[in-house]
């Protein structure tokens, strides 16, 4: 009990110390493009040790949601995260849980965001949380899909997470089968959204019209934005998890936790400029056309679904 209390503790270390570089890899990699020196990748770190120093602006007319809705935004991101072993030995709390769980986590922090965005009496911050509820409305029918493929393809009838990742473990090459490139195409675009990055969101910003997730948090300041961006740093990274070690499970069992771990960061990082590429070469959509994105990703997971069992 006392080794996997440990073991819990030290993978939430892990992600809450690793979670905020990849974003700073996705600003970087913008920047080179742009042919701008840009930030360093560890720029995500000092800003949020400035906003821990930071004192708190709290509108009067804000309510007990307002100041517990950061809290219960990171809190439900670390136990996401916690569900998901990054490498085979560090089991989290995944013993216990399975991939729904990690839904229901998501939707508790987004229902208080989204009540937050609307107790300061701001326009803007009732706009955002509309539409942060509608992109997320959206994109969840094709998240459900892959769990349900995934567990459907795990022969285990359960989306029971140990069950699929003993499953995994031993049968890695289904990482490259057409199934799971559908279901890590369609898993990218549900990244794209939930992450509130471009074509989707743009987390830069400073046009408050167009804003989604921003336009939300408009009003926090001090440490409570600090909580929020750190529970967004590490709700991409549960994504990213998801897809490097259900996806595509390569390396994830190879006896050596060091290994293992390395070649989790590598799978990791290869996501993270695979939606640098895509910021690259889109815009950001008009929300009208957030539906039409949500549905594309909707299609690839159910072709993912029935290519899963026709080539079984």
């Amino acid at each position: 009990m006392l080794e996997s209390i440990l073991k819990l503790i030290l993978q939430i270390l892990i992600t809450l110390l690793i979670a905020p570089f990849f974003t700073g890899v996705i600003r970087k990699m913008k920047a080179r493009v742009q042919h701008r020196v840009g930030a360093s990748v560890i720029q995500p770190y000092y800003d949020l040790i400035k906003l821990f120093k930071k004192d708190l602006v709290v509108s009067e007319t804000a309510s007990w949601i307002y100041n517990l809705a950061p809290y219960v935004y990171f809190i439900s991101s670390v136990a996401a995260i916690s569900c998901l072993p990054i490498v085979h030995g560090l089991t989290g709390f995944s013993f216990y849980t399975d991939l729904l769980i990690i839904v229901y986590l998501f939707v508790a922090g987004r229902i208080f965001m989204a009540l937050a965005g609307l107790d300061t009496g701001s326009t803007f911050g009732g706009m955002g949380s509309s539409r942060e509820l509608l992109v997320s409305a959206l994109v969840e029918p094709a998240l459900f899909i892959v769990i349900i493929t995934v567990s459907a393809r795990a022969e285990v009838a359960s989306t029971n997470v140990p069950a699929i990742y003993e499953f995994l473990a031993g049968n890695t090459e289904t990482a490259f089968t057409p199934m799971n490139i559908l279901l890590s195409a369609s898993m990218l675009m549900i990244l794209i959204a939930e992450s509130s990055r471009i074509p989707v969101d743009d987390p830069s910003t400073h046009l408050e019209l167009t804003m989604v997730h921003e336009a939300m948090v408009l009003e926090y300041s001090g440490r409570h934005l600090a909580f929020i961006e750190m529970g967004s740093y590490i709700k991409q990274l549960v994504f990213m998890t998801f897809m490097a070690n259900i996806l595509i499970p390569v390396g994830f069992n190879v006896g050596n936790t060091f290994l293992e771990f390395g070649i989790y960061l590598v799978k990791v990082l290869v996501i993270t400029i695979l939606v640098g590429v895509v910021e690259l070469n889109t815009v950001k959509f008009r929300l009208y056309s957030i539906p039409n994105f949500a549905v594309i990703a909707l299609v690839i997971s159910i072709l993912g679904f029935l290519t899963g069992f026709i080539l079984k």
